[in-house]
């Protein structure tokens, strides 16, 4: 492909995020966006970064699925957040002026973007309204965390789990049966997501189909009853 229809590619993504930081961009700082704008493949499980190193780029999920983690202790790991296309990631450090405090890889095989922070500081240096996209973001985040936290730590195993299901059910969506999740997770990932071990995922998904809310087939998951999901989720 050549690196003009590259660059009309990365356009075309970015443009179709209404919500995302692409309509408040002048002409120009959409230029220079593209022609900084860098293309990258990840293998599933692949790290995009990891804990520890400086951070250097705004990255953008364009196609696939990214979880953001911690290891914690044992080895296990906790799943502090789910990235889906588009969003923008990975900038939270530089602005802290800190190495990242956690790791990212690709759930899948994953097409993503990256642009220097430099350049991200210059553009929110110019324009305000790019500072206020930023700010935002965060706030959201920092939202969602602190929910996360009281919900990971006070519900039970089958509040925490069905939180998990509809986490990625809003996160990606169904398949065209509008009923399998979109999104095709092994269980010690789902137990990761969950702050559960892995017996205990096992077990509580067990109960879930002999409830008839679920149906599993291996990593494939369909969601039969979701209102008493969302139920369980909120006052598990």
């Amino acid at each position: 492909m050549s690196s003009q229809l590259i660059k009309r590619s990365i356009e075309k993504v970015l443009a179709e995020d209404v919500n995302g930081v692409w309509p408040i961009l002048s002409n120009e700082e959409k230029r220079l966006i593209v022609e900084n704008f860098e293309i990258h493949h990840f293998k599933k499980n692949q790290i995009i970064y990891a804990e520890n190193e400086e951070p250097e780029f705004l990255w953008c999920l364009l196609k696939g699925k990214v979880k953001k983690y911690k290891d914690g202790v044992g080895g296990r790991q906790q799943i502090l957040r789910l990235i889906r296309p588009v969003q923008y990631f990975g900038y939270r450090a530089y602005f802290a002026n800190e190495p990242y405090v956690s790791t990212s890889a690709a759930f899948e095989p994953s097409v993503l973007g990256s642009l220097p922070m430099g350049i991200v500081s210059d553009l929110i240096t110019a324009n305000n309204q790019i500072a206020w996209f930023f700010i935002h973001d965060l706030s959201r985040n920092l939202g969602n965390s602190d929910s996360r936290i009281v919900n990971l730590t006070q519900k039970h195993i089958r509040g925490r789990l069905a939180e998990a299901l509809m986490v990625l059910r809003d996160n990606y969506g169904y398949e065209d049966d509008n009923m399998t999740l979109k999104i095709y997770m092994s269980r010690e990932d789902l137990a990761n997501l969950s702050n559960m071990t892995t017996s205990n995922a096992i077990r509580t998904l067990s109960g879930f189909v002999n409830e008839h809310l679920i149906v599993v087939d291996g990593r494939s998951i369909k969601i039969i009853n979701e209102p008493q999901l969302r139920k369980i989720s909120k006052f598990g």
